[in-house]
């Protein structure tokens, strides 16, 4: 008997490799791509698709249509414009929301059981600590990459016919490698004793919920396995139920790296700005992470209710990052040039060889 067919778009992510491994033992992956990548799994095939282009993807689907037929078992859309640079910017409306709407009609021709969309928990308001965000809470993105993802839920909602949809509203996500951009900055910045290091300029007892990557494709599998039991229109959190503050990051993180922790010096929003915007003019001063418009977000915090995804996957995450912190600061210890290098960070003069 043929596999299932499940598209994964942005296949060649992160997540998206993750996703295409797991599944691809049991259904056959077609992986859309921006470009055909170099590495693709054993049971994947990789099509390039411009979602910006509506050429790009009517031939895509025409390749689908010709080699797999009109069955989809599930679509998990994952591809996305995604940057920490600019706090605006044409292109999340370009490729996320424009790009989300084409697929949408192009699958109108196809017999889909499933789309599966990766949202973002920032579409929320945030919240005080000790609440828990759920899927009613407040809507309330503050950037363009989480109203993106509204605007993009909206378009599902309104384009997906009879195909069942699976919204999921999605923490940090990380690995044991770190691969999380917040964190691993965080971490860089401490490793390098910088001054910047002890610098915060929001609530520092506020943070973020985070997802391990593990966990996060094993809730992805299960809403594809049980995809003929789900509600027509179904929207979950994902992420782990505890949250870590900022200070209690940073006490964590310089623990295991020297064995001391590092107190948090707390800075006004202007100071904060003012010194952001001077790295980012002045030629010989170092490129910070932090973006003057970020430090208007620095005291939100996220803590959320999963257990609609408990109810409803029957999925419950097995790691965290207090657990998996350990892990990261082992790796970077052991190798920090390939630790570096793997999370796309500048290597420090002292780490440089000859």
């Amino acid at each position: 008997m043929d596999k299932e067919v499940i598209i994964v778009t942005g296949s060649c992510g992160r997540i998206g490799t993750n996703v295409a491994k797991v599944l691809g033992n049991d259904y056959r992956i077609i992986g859309f791509e921006l470009l055909k990548a170099i590495y693709a799994s054993c049971n994947e095939e990789l099509v390039p698709v411009d979602l910006s282009s509506d050429e790009s993807v009517v031939q895509a689907f025409t390749h689908v249509k010709s080699f797999y037929g009109t069955k989809i078992a599930s679509v998990i859309h994952l591809a996305a414009y995604y940057s920490f640079d600019q706090k605006h910017s044409p292109l999340y409306e370009k490729v996320t929301v424009k790009g989300t709407e084409r697929l949408l009609k192009a699958l109108k021709d196809f017999e889909v059981e499933q789309f599966l969309f990766s949202s973002t928990m920032l579409v929320h308001a945030p919240c005080r600590p000790g609440e828990k965000i759920t899927e009613d809470s407040p809507v309330a993105p503050k950037w363009d990459y989480p109203l993106s993802k509204v605007h993009t839920e909206k378009v599902i909602h309104e384009f997906r016919g009879k195909t069942s949809t699976v919204i999921l509203r999605i923490a940090g996500v990380y690995d044991d490698n770190c691969h999380s951009i917040p964190i691993s900055h965080q971490i860089q910045r401490i490793y390098e004793k910088s001054f910047e290091s002890r610098l915060f300029s929001g609530n520092i007892h506020h943070g973020a919920s985070f997802i391990h990557m593990e966990d996060l494709v094993e809730a992805i599998a299960l809403a594809v396995q049980k995809r003929k039991t789900l509600p027509s229109e179904l929207v979950l959190l994902l992420g782990e139920p505890s949250t870590m503050s900022y200070d209690q990051l940073q006490r964590a993180i310089s623990y295991l790296l020297f064995q001391k922790e590092f107190r948090t010096i707390c800075v006004p929003k202007s100071i904060a700005k003012l010194g952001a915007w001077l790295q980012k003019i002045t030629p010989f001063l170092p490129k910070s992470f932090i973006k003057p418009w970020m430090i208007d977000l620095a005291d939100d915090h996220y803590e959320i209710d999963i257990s609609k995804a408990q109810k409803s996957l029957g999925w419950t995450p097995k790691h965290s990052i207090e657990k998996t912190l350990p892990i990261m600061i082992d790796k970077l210890k052991q190798d920090p040039e390939k630790w570096y290098k793997a999370n796309q960070l500048k290597l420090p003069k002292f780490l440089k060889h000859g």
